[in-house]
């Protein structure tokens, strides 16, 4: 399903899909952590936790200076992005922005005592760089391994879990694999959530991927886009979107501040494109 997208994060860390991201893991986490029961997080792709802006991928590609450089330096932006806001200020000394947080700094940092994180990374140079970004983390443990497999053989049977998979959709079956992956996870433990991050090339892409989802699952879902330019090109990342899989007070908890955090997304940092946000399957 769909074309391949080369996507080693370096080179994108801090850009408009980014801020759709982490901003929403953030607001997501907030809500799941208000329950004082033990949340286990399973990060599939985490890549290496922590980007050097400055480095010679992300000053070539010139994301982060229209992505997290701009929110940083914005007026009135939602108060959804406050949290990313926040730990991007912390973690450069509120001086410019030269450092950008992974998902894996971002959810080691509101771990609770009573939740653990395990943070997947097949590529070993981005592993070990990982294992470094979140030495001595309390509750968190690193894997050099296959995300998708991971996800599955990690999530307790009973209990909250929450699987973030976020691929580099640089393989074919990327999205398959999405698919089989929260099947077998909702299998094994029935009140599993997910977070899902995918690109927005084309509209035929999106709809068989969420088509996919719906018949293998049969879950109530919420989709938020972000499509920062019209859909022409399918050869251009046009957008973005998360995907929530979990139940209906999660949802609805979550509906308002993910239409703010792409609405802003898109309409500030884009062109021509808008903020979606929609249940699945419709209400």
């Amino acid at each position: 399903m769909g074309s391949r997208l080369n996507y080693r994060h370096a080179f994108h860390a801090g850009n408009f899909a980014d801020l759709v991201k982490h901003a929403g893991l953030l607001c997501l986490l907030d809500v799941l952590m208000a329950d004082k029961a033990p949340l286990t997080v399973i990060d599939t792709h985490a890549g290496r936790g922590l980007y050097d802006l400055g480095g010679d991928e992300a000053r070539k590609s010139g994301e982060a200076a229209a992505g997290i450089v701009q929110l940083m330096a914005a007026d009135g932006a939602p108060s959804e992005f406050a949290p990313l806001v926040a730990e991007v200020g912390r973690l450069n000394g509120g001086g410019p922005v030269r450092r950008y947080p992974g998902s894996p700094l971002l959810i080691a940092a509101r771990l609770r005592p009573q939740d653990r994180y395990v943070a997947c990374e097949l590529r070993p140079d981005e592993h070990e760089a990982l294992r470094v970004a979140l030495r001595g983390a309390p509750g968190v443990r690193t894997l050099c391994a296959d995300g998708y497999a991971a996800a599955v053989a990690e999530a307790p049977a009973r209990g909250r879990v929450l699987a973030l998979i976020d691929p580099p959709f640089e393989k074919p079956d990327d999205y398959d694999r999405i698919v089989e992956t929260l099947a077998a996870l909702r299998a094994k433990n029935g009140a599993a959530e997910a977070l899902v991050w995918l690109p927005i090339k084309d509209l035929q892409t999106l709809d068989a991927f969420l088509g996919d989802l719906e018949d293998e699952l049969g879950a109530p879902m919420l989709v938020a886009e972000a499509r920062v330019r019209p859909l022409t090109d399918p050869m251009k990342m046009n957008g973005c979107a998360l995907v929530l899989l979990g139940d209906s007070p999660r949802i609805e908890a979550l509906q308002a501040p993910l239409a703010a955090i792409c609405g802003w997304v898109a309409e500030t940092l884009g062109s021509g494109g808008a903020g979606r946000v929609y249940r699945l399957p419709p209400q």
